[in-house]
């Protein structure tokens, strides 16, 4: 029901494998617990033949969890519910303190404002930065470009925070393109895939996520795709990683404003800058070369990762997006022709669909335990 493959009690029988009685019961056991609604009156579809199945849907009253996102340029809380459904945000922030601690308490704050006003019961939080976060302490490690210290808690830090605003519910944090690639499997464009690419933008750099059979693949200690730092131009830009020409600073935002010869302005985000320019002077043959050169760079690492992961799907956010509107068949072309399975087959390269998917993966680290056992962690 979560991710929307169970629209009525019959669906909901076939898809678990059990008897009506058992998801009779298992559906009235959710419903008691405030996560469904059960139609009492079942109503058949014209031209349907036989008893009409109970629809189910997912209650638009019931608990929420908490979603936080932190980016090089804001922060930004949200209320997100069972299936996806954001239900309350907060006015965003576009300053960064250089202590987590302050940021964080001050995203929670918002949250737990929301969560005021709408009166709702919380059953979790969960927190998407721009950095890895190493498994099992939930450090983050690269935030360079958040200006806060390498190897930073800031799972420790955001628990603290929710526990300090009376939130109840475990608390989570995790690296904001694994989690913008759960939310994009689960409820948009990589719905169905089994072995799902999702490569994206920042506000700034570059980052990557495998999910494989359903659940993220973060590697033996949740470092893995880092795909920012594959080299795609030796001759390129310095990277802060030591190397040069890495993905991270030849195909993010800053980038593409700097092959343009345009300077970065303090209006708006480098990403919304670099969005708007492809969007609105495409025609100009400076931009035009520029995003050409930037699909190019992309095309190239995506390539060496289809070779590498052979995913059945790849789906791309943040400036990737506008760059696969701009010329999608440019970039699929580069793909096919420097990997050897594009060559043999191609793999179909998506836009994301979500609007903030990074915030509502963050809300799908907090449901997860629901997920799990309803029971065990609602009760």
């Amino acid at each position: 029901m979560h991710t929307g493959r169970a629209p009525t009690r019959a669906v909901l029988t076939a898809e678990l494998g059990v008897t009506r009685a058992t998801a009779g019961a298992v559906a009235a056991e959710l419903e008691a617990l405030g996560l469904i609604r059960v139609d009492a009156r079942p109503g058949a579809a014209a031209g349907s033949q036989g008893r009409p199945s109970h629809r189910l849907a997912v209650a638009e009253d019931g608990p929420v969890v908490l979603a936080a996102q932190v980016h090089a340029d804001g922060f930004r809380a949200a209320l997100v519910g069972l299936g996806g459904r954001i239900v309350a945000t907060a006015p965003g922030c576009e300053t960064v303190d250089a202590d987590p601690a302050k940021v964080l308490g001050s995203v929670v704050e918002a949250g737990a404002d929301l969560l005021r006003t709408t009166g709702r019961r919380c059953v979790g939080a969960g927190l998407a930065v721009p950095s890895a976060v190493a498994e099992p302490d939930g450090l983050a490690l690269n935030p360079v470009h958040l200006a806060w210290p390498v190897g930073a808690p800031v799972r420790r830090i955001f628990t603290e925070c929710v526990r300090a605003a009376g939130i109840t519910g475990p608390a989570f944090a995790a690296n904001d393109v694994n989690l913008a690639a759960l939310a994009e499997h689960r409820h948009g464009a990589g719905r169905g895939a089994r072995d799902l690419l999702c490569v994206a933008t920042g506000h700034r750099g570059v980052g990557g996520a495998l999910v494989l059979d359903g659940r993220l693949h973060t590697g033996s200690s949740g470092l893995a795709l880092e795909v920012g730092h594959l080299t795609v131009n030796p001759e390129g830009r310095p990277c802060h990683c030591g190397s040069r020409g890495c993905l991270d600073v030849e195909a993010d935002p800053l980038a593409l404003l700097t092959a343009a010869g345009r300077e970065p302005g303090p209006e708006v985000s480098l990403l919304q800058q670099a969005k708007d320019l492809i969007r609105t002077q495409y025609a100009d043959p400076t931009v035009r070369t520029a995003t050409e050169a930037l699909i190019d760079r992309l095309g190239l690492g995506l390539a060496g990762l289809v070779n590498i992961l052979n995913p059945d799907r790849i789906i791309l956010g943040g400036l990737h997006r506008t760059l696969l509107d701009a010329d999608p068949d440019r970039l699929r072309a580069v793909v096919a022709d420097r990997s050897l399975w594009g060559q043999s087959g191609g793999v179909p390269i998506l836009a994301c669909s979500l609007d903030h998917n990074s915030l509502v993966g963050a809300a799908e680290l907090a449901w997860q335990p629901v997920l799990d056992d309803p029971l065990g962690a609602l009760t």
